[in-house]
């Protein structure tokens, strides 16, 4: 199925917009660098709410494209993808990354993910190891048994089940405040590019703008508990692992990144102070600082197989 994917005016620096289809429709990529025989190609996962590739990649794109390819997709029912219907669990979107890194890349890869993007990468690696040769993980989800407190997670799944004619609506107003609700994802609000802040103004007020990141969550949010929680499962990855995750992030417990690491071999860990979810915007160059001996390091193994 061949559809216009819904773009806005933020291109990346050293990214051009390329479209692939997959088994749920045409899906939006950035694309940036050439193939390189020794260097493992990249592709990166947005968060949620209004986030897309083009916000959470901005600064990024360029500095990783130089000796090496990169791809930065646009989740179903986000970004450049937001007329395609949001696929819901963190399991479901890794199918279709895997699927992106089968027909555009060719080639494992070194998955990157913030936030709900976090939670993505990780299920990628746990079920389509083929396709992976290494993890980054920046403030993930999927590593929590309940949202806060049991009443508090009850009120949030109760939420979730409203129908699409009231929560969307609801959605809309809510995101005349976006604004508020970034700064408050920060630690300093300055460091993010504005106009970093107008997409993610833009892409949250699109009348589409709310469903990918809601089914998502009626996905992952069980009457009692995270449907998506990996705690379980998260020690069954047998690749390198990176986790960079900010002190005084008010959005994912960074103690869930501890635990994490903690439970993968050889895994590392990066706790950033002074930073909030926004790692990798908030501290680029402390970010670019701990990603690219990790990826020398993939770089340096055995590149015949995972």
């Amino acid at each position: 199925m061949t559809r216009t994917p819904v773009m806005g005016p933020l291109i990346p620096p050293g990214a051009e917009s390329r479209c692939i289809d997959t088994s749920l429709g045409r899906v939006h990529l950035l694309h940036a660098g050439t193939p390189h025989a020794e260097r493992v190609p990249l592709v990166l996962v947005h968060g949620g709410g209004g986030d897309a590739a083009s916000v959470s990649w901005y600064r990024l794109i360029e500095p990783l494209s130089r000796g090496r390819e990169v791809w930065a997709i646009d989740l179903p029912g986000f970004g450049g993808s937001m007329d395609l219907d949001g696929v819901g669990s963190a399991a479901r979107m890794a199918g279709i990354v895997s699927e992106v890194i089968d027909r555009a890349v060719g080639a494992p890869v070194a998955a990157i993910g913030v936030s709900m993007g976090g939670d993505v990468v990780l299920n990628l690696g746990l079920d389509h190891p083929e396709c992976v040769r290494g993890i980054v993980a920046i403030a993930p989800g999927g590593l929590l048994s309940r949202f806060r407190s049991p009443v508090v997670h009850a009120l949030t799944w109760w939420a979730t089940r409203w129908p699409d004619w009231l929560m969307l609506p609801l959605s809309r107003v809510a995101n005349r405040f976006v604004r508020s609700s970034l700064r408050a994802m920060v630690r300093d609000p300055e460091v993010i590019p504005p106009e970093v802040v107008e997409e993610f103004v833009r892409l949250s007020r699109h009348p589409r703008g709310a469903i990918g990141y809601l089914r998502y969550n009626q996905a992952s949010i069980g009457r009692g508990r995270m449907l998506n929680d990996l705690t379980g499962r998260i020690g069954e990855l047998r690749m390198p692992a990176l986790f960079f995750h900010g002190m005084e992030d008010p959005l994912v417990n960074p103690q869930d990144s501890v635990r994490a690491a903690a439970a993968i071999p050889g895994a590392k860990l990066v706790l950033q102070p002074d930073c909030g979810h926004w790692a990798q915007l908030e501290a680029h160059d402390a970010f670019l600082a701990a990603l690219l001996p990790f990826l020398d390091e993939i770089d340096g193994q055995d590149r015949g197989g995972p």
